[in-house]
């Protein structure tokens, strides 16, 4: 058993060993090994060359890292809290996401985002940020929740020639798994479930059932499972949807669970406007209508600052009892 934080660093270790071009770039990666501790002991076996400590300043780092990811470089950047992944909007929408429509060129830049709230960190240092970029055509946001799926998704990330967000919720880190490490260039040696493909990461129905369905992704799938849990309870069948890629979204496997359960439940920890959720809820109005039995609903952050003291963001972050809540509502609905 190891834990999420650890997978992802043998990850990388694994991919840089089979890839020379990847190089890792952050704020104190190196020798401290960054914030949360994920690429501690690489400077030791890469040397500085390919783990580079860079200066405190988020435009620079990204904007640099773009260059590198056009000149044939495979960069892997850490942002040290999603937060502040508001300061490399421009790189990242004006730069990264259109060198491929406007000139050709491919941009291979995986930006490592630890995420979320859980941690009384406050309103600086807990955001989700992926609603921020979601809308942007050329970019992948991919988000993990399985400790397992970190590795099959930054993998996939590390393959593709496409920018790509990794959003990690920092509560995931310490969760532990059975994992085999990864074969040198190959997908990781666990089973998969059969729709899931490293060039495309796909959504995966996390549990199954008959009445209603969760969607969720990121820490969210993990407070989904509990709730279904709960419901069984109450009498009521929840499948769960871990959706895992945010863009491209994969309507298809959302679809086929909706007209099982013609009722939905969308999870997200983020303020409820302008949110994720709030697409997700359109997308279904307009390609499910005729299947759906309740009103689509979405349990969310409300739209207010995350604070710091634990007592009120527990409060206001979304809670199983919450999603439970609203799916026996939806289920119930007549």
């Amino acid at each position: 058993m190891i834990s999420t934080l650890q997978i992802i660093r043998e990850t990388l270790a694994a991919e840089m060993r089979r890839d020379p071009d990847i190089l890792l770039m952050g704020e104190d990666i190196a020798r401290y090994g960054g914030a949360f501790g994920v690429t501690k002991g690489l400077l030791d076996e890469f040397g500085p060359e390919r783990v580079r400590n860079t200066p405190i300043s988020e435009q620079a780092l990204v904007g640099t890292a773009i260059g590198a990811a056009v000149a044939g470089l495979r960069p892997v950047v850490e942002i040290m809290f999603s937060d502040f992944a508001t300061l490399i909007v421009d790189q990242m929408v004006n730069m990264a996401a259109k060198l491929k429509p406007i000139y050709g060129l491919d941009c291979p830049l995986v930006v490592r985002l630890p995420s979320g709230g859980g941690r009384g960190y406050g309103a600086t240092h807990s955001q989700v940020v992926e609603r921020f970029f979601t809308g942007v055509p050329g970019l992948r946001i991919l988000a993990p929740a399985l400790p397992r799926d970190f590795s099959t998704l930054l993998q996939a990330a590390l393959r593709s020639n496409a920018p790509t967000l990794l959003i990690e919720h920092k509560m995931i880190y310490p969760m532990r798994a059975e994992w085999d490490g990864i074969m040198e260039g190959e997908r990781p040696r666990e089973p998969h479930m059969e729709n899931e493909c490293p060039s495309e990461p796909r959504a995966q129905v996390a549990r199954e059932g008959s009445d209603v369905t969760l969607i969720a992704w990121s820490w969210m799938t993990h407070h989904a499972l509990a709730a279904a849990q709960l419901l069984d309870g109450r009498d009521v069948s929840a499948e769960v949807v871990d959706l895992r890629s945010l863009a491209p979204l994969d309507m298809d496997t959302l679809l086929a669970s909706v007209q099982k359960t013609r009722r939905v439940v969308i999870v997200e920890e983020g303020p409820i406007t302008g949110g994720f959720a709030a697409e997700i809820a359109a997308r279904l109005a307009d390609a499910a209508h005729g299947c759906l039995d309740a009103p689509v609903k979405r349990v969310a952050f409300p739209d207010f600052p995350v604070p710091a003291a634990r007592a009120l963001e527990s409060e206001l972050l979304p809670t199983p009892e919450k999603i439970a809540d609203a799916a026996f509502d939806v289920a119930c609905w007549v």
